[in-house]
């Protein structure tokens, strides 16, 4: 595992850079990651996702399905590829500190 400097904070990551746990998440995370994830800036609608997400994942311990995802964020499959251009799993989930998916988020 690698770690990563920003801002103060200091994360460690794996290789495909997701942070290591979730309690490590803060906001300066999504600023340090947004870049990686070829974000330019974060708006109401990224944060709607990510707060989703975090929610689904602490109550579950998990990543909610992309069904679930869309229908609860209202939001089409196509504009959350807009939002996080590498996807719901490895992009959304990787800004909102959540552990990699290993299943069909």
């Amino acid at each position: 595992m690698a770690t990563v400097e920003f801002k103060g904070h200091t994360w460690t990551i794996d290789e495909d850079g997701f942070i290591d746990d979730f309690n490590n998440w803060n906001e300066d995370w999504v600023e340090y990651v947004k870049g990686t994830e070829g974000i330019n800036e974060i708006t109401d609608e990224h944060w709607k996702v990510i707060k989703y997400l975090q929610d689904y994942y602490k109550q579950y311990g998990l990543a909610p399905m992309i069904r679930l995802l869309t229908k609860k964020t209202g939001f089409k499959l196509k504009y959350i590829y807009e939002l996080f251009p590498s996807g719901p799993a490895k992009g959304a989930c990787k800004v909102a500190g959540l552990p990699k998916p290993t299943g069909c988020v």
